[in-house]
């Protein structure tokens, strides 16, 4: 179980003149962290400087960081420091300055590179990754319905909906709820209706 943002988000704030546009995303691996950042450079080809910090796994390893051409240790570690401290994985965050002709000094950049970032990943929406189940629930038209508003009520997700003679839900819960849920929803059901395990994978679900 891990936390994270879901999707990307941006924000921008004047610090003395300067303006820094901070934008955060979710990511799976360096590959996606790195495409994210070139991406960013790509919007902004005119900044001063596109500082960036990442967590590229569920784990914490690889972190990087970059000042990108300020001073050292004054934008890209406290970058990477927020993204620690707000205990966020698989997390990129890259904050884009353009200079405005007031020197902040290698305190106000810490504070702003850091504020920036902080106030960013506040704003932006946290998920929980956990293991879930997903499994295959095929049931008569008749229970449609209650099928959806048990889903619901439980806080269930519906990958995919098949028709055919009946109706075949792919649904995701929880692996900590599964055996609940299952038999909740089978005797609400009366028994009519088939469950196929088919696979366990981390899932985002919102707080």
């Amino acid at each position: 179980m891990y936390l994270s943002i879901n999707g990307e988000y941006e924000t921008q704030k004047i610090i003395e003149k300067s303006r820094f546009i901070t934008t955060s995303k979710h990511i799976c691996g360096e590959k996606e962290a790195k495409d994210f950042i070139a991406d960013i450079k790509r919007r902004f080809p005119d900044a001063t400087h596109n500082c960036y910090a990442y967590l590229a796994d569920n784990l914490g390893n690889f972190p990087r960081f970059s000042d990108d051409g300020e001073p050292s240790g004054t934008a890209g570690m406290p970058i990477l420091d927020v993204i620690k401290n707000k205990k966020l994985f698989e997390t990129a965050v890259v904050v884009t300055r353009y200079f405005g002709g007031i020197k902040l000094g290698a305190g106000g950049l810490v504070r702003a590179y850091s504020g920036a970032a902080s106030e960013n990943l506040e704003t932006a929406e946290k998920v929980i990754y956990e293991i879930c189940s997903q499994s295959e629930y095929s049931v008569d038209y008749s229970a449609v319905d209650a099928v959806i508003r048990y889903c619901a009520e439980n806080r269930a997700s519906v990958i995919d909906t098949k028709y055919g003679d009946g109706v075949d839900f792919i649904i995701a819960i929880k692996k900590t709820e599964e055996e609940n849920f299952n038999n909740g929803l089978t005797n609400k059901l009366n028994g009519k209706i088939a469950i196929k395990k088919c696979s366990e994978y981390f899932f985002p679900f919102k707080i």
